[in-house]
């Protein structure tokens, strides 16, 4: 006899049962749906590539949470950690196949050794939306439009944060930080986690207190976008092409917007993605009624990651966002916004074993007419339909169909009232639908 194994799930994975899967897939549909209505197309990668592949521009704090390994043949791999970097190498792999600029979406799982929290794993899934062959600043307002319809069409109401990476970085050659722009984009990334405070400390340590000063007056300016705008502008040394892009963005977001009160995106200097890749226009996605769970979507342009995969010499710009699905859903868990579970209300019972063919045609006959049908398949004799009653409620289900021997009519057992009503099919289907 075999010995005992306990059934257990690695710490940051999780199982999920009926309920909660219905619930993330019912998510998962509603931003493919969105997606498509602005004409992306899906495309899929596999969970494991090479390990040069997937740290060929990231490193940094990425490379300490990668799941690595050595497969049975010896090859240096590992799980993918986003959807960006393999979407990088796809399209280096099958540039001839693409055509230009190429909309994509992608929904799949990635993994990282990261520590667990509320919302966050070492499995979850990303959605990712990118336009990749297109440096124009209407494919950076597309990304940012389409965050905001995936978030419209949810019903949850959201602050998109925008800001540009390389006028930051203008703004670090100015005061003479160049080669320091690495590690003080990550300090000022974390400044939403740590607070001014610690995130002074760590751009003191960095580039000295009078400099830390001019960062935290870059990052922290006030007013509206336009304002902003003016702001940075001036401490990046004066207009330039990286201030009229976040300009042409406004211009974009006030036609397209032009029926809504206020603003509808947020212009945040701090905004500058943590990622190396990451080279313009960037952006965060917040829950207005719940700001505190952190960024639900995020990610800006990445200008010629795929040329990395690539001995073409044109560059492929990029720019694209990613939809964290579990903090979304933990966060729409807690405001009571989930969507709702289209799960199958309505089951066939099973009478006579004998007569399962039967069953099965009437059920196919009510899915013909777009209502999900299951039917019971264990028997269990005309005396004894309580039984199946008690197994549809326990699965929540509303109605039982009762066949009959004449195909004309049926019983429908309504569980909340606790009735059965005779009626032909026609009118059991207007009924349920």
């Amino acid at each position: 006899m075999a010995a005992y194994i306990e059934p257990k799930v690695l710490k940051g994975f999780r199982d999920f049962l009926p309920d909660a899967e219905i619930v993330r897939r019912s998510l998962i549909e509603n931003i493919e749906n969105s997606c498509r209505s602005f004409g992306f197309l899906p495309i899929d990668t596999p969970a494991i590539e090479y390990a040069e592949i997937l740290l060929g521009k990231s490193g940094g704090e990425t490379e300490k949470q990668i799941f690595r390994f050595k497969d049975n043949g010896e090859r240096d791999v590992a799980l993918r950690f986003d959807l960006t970097v393999p979407f990088a190498r796809f399209v280096a792999l099958h540039r001839a196949d693409l055509v230009f600029p190429f909309k994509r979406y992608h929904i799949g799982k990635a993994w990282r050794g990261e520590n667990t929290q509320r919302g966050r794993y070492r499995e979850f899934i990303q959605c990712d939306f990118d336009i990749i062959g297109s440096d124009t600043p209407s494919s950076d307002f597309e990304i940012i439009l389409l965050i905001r319809a995936v978030f419209k069409n949810l019903g949850v109401d959201v602050n998109i944060n925008v800001n540009h990476r390389g006028l930051f970085n203008r703004f670090l050659a100015n005061i003479g930080q160049s080669e320091k722009s690495v590690e003080i984009l990550r300090a000022v990334d974390k400044l939403s986690k740590v607070g001014e405070d610690k995130t002074r400390e760590s751009l003191t340590e960095l580039t000295g207190d009078a400099n830390a000063n001019k960062i935290i007056k870059f990052i922290g300016a006030k007013g509206d976008f336009k304002e902003i705008l003016e702001q940075i502008t001036e401490l990046s040394g004066g207009a330039c092409a990286e201030s009229q892009r976040l300009t042409l963005l406004r211009e974009y977001m006030r036609d397209a917007c032009e029926d809504e009160d206020g603003e509808p995106f947020i212009l945040n200097p701090s905004i500058t993605r943590g990622l190396d890749y990451y080279t313009g226009v960037v952006f965060e996605t917040f829950l207005k009624e719940m700001p505190d769970i952190g960024s639900v979507c995020s990610g800006g342009r990445y200008d010629n990651l795929a040329g990395l995969y690539s001995k073409e010499k044109d560059s492929i710009s990029g720019v694209g966002t990613s939809v964290g699905l579990d903090r979304l859903l933990a966060a729409l868990e807690s405001l009571n916004k989930l969507p709702a579970a289209n799960k199958c209300k309505t089951a066939v019972a099973c009478i006579d074993g004998e007569k399962s063919g039967k069953y099965q045609a009437l059920a196919q006959k009510i899915r013909k007419e777009g209502v999900p049908c299951e039917v019971f398949t264990d028997p269990c004799g005309e005396k004894n339909m309580v039984k199946q009653f008690v197994l549809a409620e326990k699965k929540g289900f509303q109605y039982v169909i009762i066949p009959s021997e004449d195909d004309s009519t049926v019983t429908l057992r309504d569980l909340s009232a606790r009735q059965n009503i005779e009626m032909t099919l026609e009118n059991l289907i207007k009924k349920i639908k």
